[in-house]
């Protein structure tokens, strides 16, 4: 029995999964995120209680909104605040009594998708991740490829590649500097850019209805979205060259994404040809929990 955690802003999430990749057990509790102590108490009392459900000790895979540095063994990048600079496996696998295995959730995610999601079939997946931030995570031969820095696949903190003279100097991110791809492709950006165009306040998946009902505006907000995203992965496509790319995220609800980013590519990608798939993810908002779950593989 595996069982997975998904640590999220507002909510965090267990499930237990056997062998076959089939639910056993699903509990949902709101995240204590302004104490680290309360975190770490909820993980392992939704662990106990999954394993209660059951009646089964299980493997225990974490998915965090961060990472583990490999220098410090602490929590570095972590939206979840309180779990910044503290060693959360080595607090979790004292209470549990067991190894734990932590990951960035979006390296769940691509997990959960290249080992029975929508990327299962190939060698290399790469998973996107596309809602209130941008993140990414690079599978190959059914492994999480995360570096020595634990960074590999954040694609969203590489600068807008090909930038117009109008996306110059970008705007500011989080990390510190301006023009991040997530600057422009974020969620709530493609809102920001409609109504700096436009002077309406609409949100992604509105702006995205209008425009295939025809609303020039909207439309227009659509292509320069669907151009920047072209251009990011295009990026990633030309240092990677992945089998598949697994969409998730708020975002990734929007059909027309799937049939006109590809189509823009060919303008970017080193190549006579490109054929890599853009799919959204099979296990939609499950993959997270799901892909904490499968840090622990079948032969481990």
């Amino acid at each position: 029995m595996r069982i997975g955690v998904d640590l999220g802003g507002t909510k965090t999430e267990s499930i237990a999964i056997d062998d076959t990749g089939t639910e056993r057990a699903r509990l949902r509790v709101p995240t204590p995120n302004d104490s680290y102590d309360a975190i770490v108490a909820c993980i392992v009392r939704l662990v106990r209680e999954t394993e209660a459900c059951v009646r089964q000790t299980g493997t225990v895979g974490i998915g965090i909104p961060g990472a583990v540095s490999p220098a410090t063994g602490l929590v570095k990048n972590a939206n979840t605040v309180a779990l910044i600079g503290h060693p959360l496996d080595c607090d979790l696998e004292r209470a549990l009594g067991r190894p734990v295995r932590i990951a960035n959730d979006a390296n769940c995610f691509v997990l959960s998708e290249a080992s029975d999601g929508a990327g299962a079939s190939a060698r290399v997946v790469f998973g996107v991740i596309v809602g209130t931030g941008t993140g990414g995570g690079v599978v190959v031969d059914g492994k999480l490829l995360t570096g020595p820095h634990a960074i590999a696949g954040e694609w969203g903190h590489n600068p807008l590649p090909w930038p117009r003279d109008d996306e110059q100097p970008g705007p500011p991110c989080y990390c510190g500097k301006n023009g991040c791809i997530e600057t422009f492709l974020a969620g709530p950006t493609l809102a920001r850019d409609h109504r700096l165009h436009t002077g309406e306040a609409r949100d992604a998946n509105d702006i995205a209805r209008r425009a295939e009902a025809g609303d020039a505006a909207a439309l227009a907000s659509m292509i320069r979205y669907e151009d920047r995203m072209a251009r990011g992965l295009a990026s990633v496509i030309n240092l990677l060259d992945p089998d598949v790319i697994v969409m998730g995220g708020g975002v990734s609800n929007i059909a027309r994404l799937y049939r006109e980013v590809p189509l823009r590519l060919g303008q970017y990608v080193f190549s006579d040809t490109v054929s890599t798939p853009i799919v959204p993810a099979r296990h939609g908002d499950s993959s997270g929990v799901r892909g904490a779950a499968w840090l622990w593989p079948l032969r481990a």
